[in-house]
């Protein structure tokens, strides 16, 4: 399967709260979107991975994706090493994106800046010929390399490259967060963590407010490009 836009996590639910608005925006477009969580979660403080897979599930069918797999690298101890690359190279090769969501290059949790580089460093090995890897039927895998590589901003606040209008899909943006109940806006008696309590998702509205402002619409994502963007005219450009 061929996708257009192929996002990665270090854990289920990162997608959701960092990219999940332009994964919505390509699906109305007519393209194909996939998701590759690196990790499940294990070593979260609340639910198990059993827990996070059928919330990542509910999460898959919101946001329309073509196909979502896990690596099940180990959460907080996965290294960025030759076994690992190899792993994210094939399922690059399998998807053959055109675009690569990934991780933000640094962040509160150091799984999200690990995975950034895992996953830039796969996708240069990517292309080239002479790194063989072989699919599920054990066939030689053509090399393949993104045209781009974006990392969405995660909790550290970073200063995009570029901003993307989300307002036509933010709803879906938030059920789709929403979907992991043992993870967000909780009110039980069960242990609280930095992202469980309800004042969470307010910080989700202001970032998508402020990134969404500062190009003059509602809501917005940022993004930081790996190489410098061209456009074919200034026509393409979003302005207050």
């Amino acid at each position: 399967m061929q996708v257009d836009i192929l996002a990665f996590g270090a854990h289920p639910d990162d997608v959701e709260l960092g990219c999940s608005g332009v994964l919505l925006s390509a699906v109305l477009q007519g393209k194909k979107t996939a998701v590759v969580d690196l990790t499940k979660g294990e070593l979260g403080t609340r639910g198990t991975a059993e827990t996070r897979e059928e919330e990542s599930a509910r999460a898959t069918i919101i946001l329309g994706l073509s196909s979502r797999e896990n690596l099940a690298l180990p959460d907080g101890f996965f290294q960025i090493n030759e076994e690992n690359i190899y792993k994210v190279i094939k399922v690059i090769r399998k998807y053959k994106p055109e675009i690569i969501l990934c991780n933000a290059p640094e962040d509160r949790h150091p799984d999200h800046g690990r995975a950034s580089v895992l996953v830039k460093e796969a996708a240069f090995l990517s292309g080239l010929i002479k790194v063989e890897t072989y699919d599920e039927i054990g066939e030689l895998q053509e090399a393949w390399r993104p045209k781009q590589i974006f990392h969405y901003i995660q909790n550290n606040y970073l200063d995009p490259d570029l901003i993307v209008d989300i307002s036509e899909v933010y709803n879906e943006k938030l059920k789709s967060i929403l979907a992991y109940n043992t993870q967000f806006n909780v009110t039980d008696d069960g242990p609280q963590t930095y992202i469980s309590s309800p004042e969470f998702l307010k910080f989700i509205d202001a970032r998508a407010v402020e990134f969404g402002k500062r190009i003059g619409v509602q809501f917005g994502e940022g993004f930081i490009s790996e190489k410098p963007l061209g456009i074919r005219s200034f026509d393409n450009l979003i302005t207050e």
